[in-house]
């Protein structure tokens, strides 16, 4: 049975987290949350549709912190099946692509399936609020999107 993605639940509340980055520090959602909002991606290293965009995320990220909305992104794929996506490998992959934001291992797979993030590259963007106002927008982030009160 195939997976499918689902419907933008708008006004949910994100839900907490504490999780290792590759910095080696556990950062959890209050650490990262944004003045006027939140932006959290599931993301991996193997993953050609991200490869494929990491270049303009990484841009558009630095777009929105400057008004005041801060990043996350989040692994959570099985690196047994997966080794690319290793917490080793999320470390080289985080510097080679200059992230500016955490990067984090949720290797229990935990935090995925309680935000029912389904595949990657998975968008969940947040206002001020950490309500729900956007799921799963992949390109442009900035130039498209304005977070709500």
């Amino acid at each position: 049975m195939p997976v499918q993605t689902p419907i933008c639940d708008f006004g949910k509340k994100a839900l907490p987290f504490e999780l290792k980055s590759t910095e080696n520090k556990v950062i959890s959602l209050n650490d990262i949350k944004g003045e006027n909002g939140t932006l959290i991606m599931f993301i991996c290293n193997h993953c050609p549709y991200v490869k494929a965009i990491t270049k303009e995320l990484v841009e558009d990220c630095n777009e929105l912190k400057k008004i005041g909305i801060n990043t996350v992104a989040i692994c959570s794929n099985d690196f047994v099946n997966y080794p690319d996506d290793s917490f080793e490998n999320m470390i080289k992959f985080s510097k080679d692509n200059n992230f500016n934001f955490p990067y984090l291992h949720d290797d229990t797979q935990e935090i995925a399936k309680s935000y029912d993030a389904v595949c990657t590259p998975d968008f969940f963007g947040y206002n001020k609020n950490l309500e729900l106002q956007y799921y799963n927008m992949v390109h442009s982030i900035c130039s498209r999107y304005v977070f709500d009160e």
